[in-house]
């Protein structure tokens, strides 16, 4: 392309570029103050709303006592790991999270997307799964936290406590001796 038609593109375009978007308030002066600096106002052109700071509790513990447990309804539930079925006992985590007010009643949005459940064993093993996953109107994920199989209570091996999640193509996401589920915020 000739030089001169290089030239008029830029004299015609530049002008444009710098003519569109919100103005940028400069930066403050060395010796101000940032409660002196101007605050950002919206723009009500723009899409997206300006950024929230979040108000939810992080992080959620979950209770995981007897009592907790025990003011749930139980569901049983059958599932397959390692070619080995299993007929299980135990309280859905979605129940289990909204007891301990980590997932409401009301479908997730905004904020509440951005939150995930992290279940840790005795052992260090570490299983995370997002908070949407459980919400019916999303996820719609079942797990399950178990005390009991095939009739009987679990052993120290896997037990007291085990998460199981049966729909999922392989059991990596199940967690042996479950100590504890928080729910936080991600960063």
């Amino acid at each position: 392309m000739p030089r001169h038609l290089i030239a008029i593109a830029l004299a015609l375009l530049l002008p444009a570029c710098a003519a569109t978007g919100p103005a940028r308030t400069p930066p403050p002066e060395a010796g101000a103050s940032a409660a002196d600096a101007a605050p950002m106002q919206h723009d009500p052109r723009l899409h997206a709303a300006p950024p929230q700071a979040p108000s939810l509790p992080s992080p959620v513990v979950v209770p995981l006592d007897a009592v907790a447990l025990a003011a749930l309804p139980r569901e049983t539930v059958e599932a397959t790991a390692h070619g080995q079925s299993l007929r299980c006992e135990g309280v859905a985590l979605a129940a289990l999270l909204r007891h301990a007010g980590a997932l409401p009643e009301e479908p997730l949005r905004g904020a509440q997307l951005a939150r995930y459940v992290l279940v840790d064993a005795r052992d260090g093993y570490r299983a995370l799964f997002a908070l949407a996953d459980f919400d019916p109107t999303l996820g719609n994920r079942a797990a399950y936290l178990i005390d009991r199989c095939n009739g009987e209570p679990l052993g120290d091996d896997v037990g007291p406590l085990r998460l199981i999640v049966p729909d999922e193509q392989r059991p990596a996401r199940w967690v042996r001796q479950v100590h504890a589920i928080t729910v936080v915020v991600a960063p």
